[in-house]
């Protein structure tokens, strides 16, 4: 037991006995085949009778329909939401800090709070993550309401996240862009909202006198508490505070992230209207007072144990049946919590948050105009709503940042770079370039504070990198794409090098490591010996590789800002992908029967020892077909979440060398297709997206257009289960790329063609001309057999390259498309593949 855990027990055995505590609960009056009784005939009487939860929530359900807007209508928040998605599906502005759900007590899926699955819902909380893996993330300070209390006696309601979950009305999770709302049994029907750092929350109530919770009748006499908790139960100290007069409640509370190091401190200031309070109070696990109205550091010098500690307040029956609740959010101060609560809602003006809220979303998404005509419903959705979250993070922590202080922005929840550089960077930089830069500027600002790039950050804190130092390629991407705007490149640069040359001494969290052989060896050894700095010694392969990429896309830069030995030593690094390459490596795997057989090809990425001789992992481990949950941070193997047959493709800087050490183009296309054919490939990992398309570089783009119209609809969907994988933000822009008719290959000017599926697909440039990409032939949604590319023209001249360069999205064009329903010899040459290293890319 650590030293903090055993104070944290003295205190709590100390504090049952302090004498303001009620030690417990009053004896219970009613017998319990009374309110089963009770319940059996409340649940035979129709909706409109009594105080049925169903009637509360049909009554006021009206005002959480779908927006009519002819975007937001197709924006389901809820896709995602099981199987592993994590998606946050509550209130939010665009890269919005505050963000508004119920939080579901399914502690294995309830990463960013809610899961649409029939779990109980335990509070609404203010703070949350979205699409990530792992541990769940923030949900910090939830409200809980009880319509009332059994006896009327605020003791008897339940304060504990076990005691007070409750289950969900079937069918009542409704949610659109900046609103949520749902339905509990215990009669409470919630909606909330949000600005940039504050949420609202409008808990409606039923009319009758008594109303059904926690199985027992109850009077109708609203208990709202706040808990100091967060989803993780990470919480460490804090304060608590309750004004009985106002019923003003402030505290705040320090945290671990979800997948780091560090902690974080974070403060709120929530306000109620809509009734009158009876008592206010606090309570301690199961420990509930009235009496005293403030614990903690600040105010009794008291260290609150971890677990549920907070306030509460008991209120009259509400006269509008309507109780508002608004939470000012900061990572600075309480009195920063209060301000932007009060400048941002200063009235608790319901609807005209979630108006401000629609506008900011449909003032994001306008920037993509495609035509809707003969394209499904399920298919818009499935659009519409990918793009919507591919906005949700990173967030926007400029003002909040308590860590130091600078004029640059402040950007969090960057989680990860690892999983975001590859395809959610790439479609911020088409479609919101401002936003992006600053997120760029956020990065350098944060290796100016910090000494290094991060490749992963959450809550202010440190996140554990998973390959290589991927920053390097959000900030490469940028570079080529020429964002400029207050961007210190002279800085930039210097941190990319850094991650290049100087490993940290814990690069678990920042940099990269085994720098010594890298330099050395060209390759990062099984058996690598580091005394330079420390970090899991493993992932050989997937490191080796990324670090290649890392390093060419620095080349890029280096080359842009003239700095001509950098360029050549990079270049000659991002060529060490070869050293891990084994020509002679076989694929063995065992069949249904159990027998071991080999499949064609040979030929894959492999561990090395430091003296060069090999060592074997199974080319298929950690695919779905074979041990997949083995790979991941901590793993003792050499790849990180995918197999070395996934890695072997990851050579985005020089494809035609690798397509030749693979074969050359027909086994290289025979290759490809068998990883997605077979089920090694898992789509629900950020690593495989490029896979999809790179049968470009082969001559064969017909093929990545086939296998993009198996996993859309196939995996990717307007379903709560329609996203294959923790979304990241990234599987949403995936899609987005998907239905717009290109693919970026992030850190270079470059962007793979495929057909739109759209009739037509327009992106506003930042100089506010259009870059239309329309089928002006062949095109036959919603049945999609024409899903092939025959010919192109960029504005009306013939156009046989199968890709394209960004200077399309900054001065406008127009791509034609003409579609038919098998290949043709459209991008097929070798002129019009995309470029590589080997084939004059920097030239």
């Amino acid at each position: 037991m650590t030293r903090a855990a055993e104070r944290g027990d003295c205190l709590g055995s100390r504090i049952v006995m302090m004498p303001f505590l009620k030690s417990l609960p009053r004896f219970r009056r009613f017998l319990f085949v009374i309110p089963v009784l009770a319940l059996l005939v409340w649940a035979m009487i129709p909706p409109a009778k009594l105080n049925s939860p169903r009637s509360l929530f049909h009554s006021v359900k009206g005002s959480s329909k779908k927006s009519s807007d002819k975007i937001l209508r197709y924006i389901d928040p809820l896709v995602g939401t099981v199987n592993g998605g994590h998606v946050f599906p509550g209130a939010t502005l665009p890269y919005g800090m505050a963000k508004a759900v119920a939080d579901s007590d399914n502690r294995a899926e309830a990463a960013a709070g809610f899961v649409s699955d029939d779990s109980r819902i335990q509070g609404f909380s203010h703070l949350h993550d979205s699409g990530t893996g792992g541990s769940p993330s923030l949900g910090n300070f939830p409200l809980f309401v009880h319509p009332g209390c059994p006896e009327d006696d605020f003791a008897q309601c339940k304060y504990t996240t076990i005691g007070r979950a409750v289950p969900r009305i079937e069918g009542s999770a409704t949610a659109r862009p900046g609103y949520f709302a749902i339905g509990l049994n215990n009669s409470v029907y919630a909606e909330m909202t949000a600005s940039e750092h504050t949420t609202l929350y409008r808990f409606n109530f039923a009319k009758e006198a008594e109303v059904a919770s926690h199985d027992a009748i109850v009077p109708n006499s609203p208990l709202i508490l706040l808990d100091l908790v967060d989803l993780g139960n990470s919480r460490s100290g804090g304060d608590i505070q309750v004004d009985p007069q106002t019923g003003r409640i402030t505290g705040n509370g320090s945290f671990s992230p979800s997948f780091g190091t560090g902690s974080y401190t974070a403060h709120f200031c929530a306000d109620f209207t809509g009734a009158e309070i009876r008592k206010t109070g606090t309570f301690l696990q199961l420990n509930v007072t009235d009496e005293i109205q403030a614990f903690g550091q600040l105010a009794t010098n008291y260290f609150i144990p971890s677990g549920s500690a907070g306030g509460w307040i008991h209120f009259n029956r509400s006269a509008s049946g309507q109780i508002m609740a608004r939470v000012g959010l900061s990572f600075i101060s309480v009195q920063q919590a209060c301000h932007n609560a009060e400048t941002e809602i200063p009235d608790f003006g319901f609807e005209g948050v979630v108006k401000a809220s629609e506008n900011a979303w449909k003032d994001k998404l306008s920037v993509v105009k495609p035509d809707h005509s003969g394209v499904s419903d399920e298919f818009l959705t499935t659009f519409w709503s990918g793009l919507y979250r591919a906005l949700i993070s990173p967030q926007d922590y400029t003002g909040e940042n308590q860590l130091w202080k600078s004029d640059e922005p402040y950007y969090d929840s960057f989680y990860c770079i690892w999983d975001s550089f590859r395809a959610q960077h790439p479609l911020l930089t088409i479609m919101d370039p401002a936003v992006q830069t600053k997120m760029v500027r956020s990065l350098i600002d944060t290796y100016k504070h910090e000494g290094k790039l991060p490749d992963c950050r959450m809550s202010f804190s440190k996140g554990y990198t998973q390959g290589g130092s991927n920053a390097d390629v959000v900030l490469a991407d940028a570079y080529v794409k020429n964002l400029t705007e207050g961007i210190d490149w002279a800085l930039g640069y210097e941190a990319v090098v850094s991650d290049a040359e100087v490993e940290p001494r814990d690069w678990s969290t920042s940099g990269r490591g085994s720098l010594e052989n890298w330099h050395k060896l060209g390759y990062i050894p099984y058996d690598d010996i580091d005394s330079n700095g420390t970090g899991p010694m493993s992932r050989a392969v997937s490191r080796t590789v990324e670090y290649a990429y890392d390093d060419f896309v620095i080349a890029l830069m280096a080359r842009g800002l003239g700095h001509k030995g950098d360029e050549t030593k990079y270049l000659q690094r991002s060529r060490n992908w070869k050293n891990l390459f084994n020509p002679e490596q076989d694929d063995r795997y065992r069949n249904e029967d159990g027998r071991v057989i080999m499949s064609d090809f040979k030929g894959f990425m492999q561990p090395r020892f430091r003296n060069g001789t090999w060592r074997y992992q199974n080319t298929r481990l950690c695919s779905p077909i074979y041990q997949q949950h083995v790979c991941y941070f901590d793993t003792q193997y050499d790849t990180y979440e995918g197999s070395p047959w996934l890695y072997t493709f990851y050579v985005p800087q020089d494809m035609a060398s690798l397509i030749e050490a693979l074969g050359g183009h027909d086994t290289f296309v025979e290759r490809l297709d068998y990883f997605h054919s077979s089920g090694i490939n898992y789509m629900g990992n950020e690593p495989n997206f490029l896979t999809t398309f790179q049968f470009h570089y082969a001559g064969r783009p017909g093929r990545s257009n086939y296998w993009l119209h198996q996993y859309i609809p196939g995996q990717f969907n307007a379903s709560v289960n329609g996203i294959p994988g923790n979304d990241d933000c990234a599987m949403g822009a995936f899609t987005a790329f998907a239905f717009m008719g290109f693919y970026p290959v992030a850190g270079q000017d470059v962007y793979l063609l495929t057909a739109p599926m759209f009739r037509q697909v327009s992106l506003k440039t930042p100089s506010g001309k259009l870059a239309t990409l329309r089928n002006i032939r062949g095109f036959d949604a919603p049945r999609y057999d024409n899903i092939y590319i025959h010919s192109v023209k960029l504005n009306g001249k013939p156009y046989t390259r199968n890709w394209i360069t960004h200077d399309f999205f900054v001065n406008g064009g127009v791509l034609d498309f003409v579609l038919g329903s098998v290949e043709s010899d459209w991008g097929t040459r070798n002129e019009d593949l995309p470029p590589s290293l080997s084939t004059g890319l920097l030239d």
